[in-house]
């Protein structure tokens, strides 16, 4: 039996302590089926229409970011991009490659960054609390 992605969205949210809103089962149910790290415009552009509020889709981002539901990523152009956190995600320890041209960005979790030990490195490295980004042109780009 399969189980619906709204009704794994609502018990997901149940399980963190979240209140189960409308909003906060689309917006998981959306992050969870993109293929790329969403910014808050993206999701406005695609719920907006369906009466879901710029301020209060916000507020379910930042609300499953906090739970442990969702990721915040910033690439440097000071716009949070967000995405579902997947199984087997402990922490968000992949680079990102993000394009100089469009500004696209994707997820690089095939990538592995180490930092050996003993390394002089500051300590934000050593507790993995850093973001790797490759930078280039995309193949649509290019």
């Amino acid at each position: 039996m399969t189980v619906d992605v709204q009704d794994a969205s609502r018990e997901d949210l149940q399980a963190v302590g979240l209140r189960v809103t409308p909003t906060r089962v689309e917006v998981l149910r959306l992050l969870r089926a993109a293929e790329h790290s969403m910014t808050h415009q993206e999701i406005v552009r695609l719920l907006g229409g369906h009466g879901f509020e710029a301020t209060t889709i916000y507020r379910s981002l930042i609300a499953l970011v906090d739970a442990g539901l969702a990721l915040r990523t910033d690439v440097g152009d000071h716009v949070w991009r967000f995405q579902a956190v997947r199984e087997g995600d402990a922490q968000h320890e992949h680079p990102h490659f993000v394009c100089v041209e469009c500004g696209g960005v994707e997820c690089m979790p095939e990538l592995e960054v180490k930092v050996p030990r003993g390394s002089r490195v500051p300590r934000s490295v050593s507790r993995q609390a850093v973001e790797v980004q490759v930078r280039g042109r995309c193949d649509n780009c290019s």
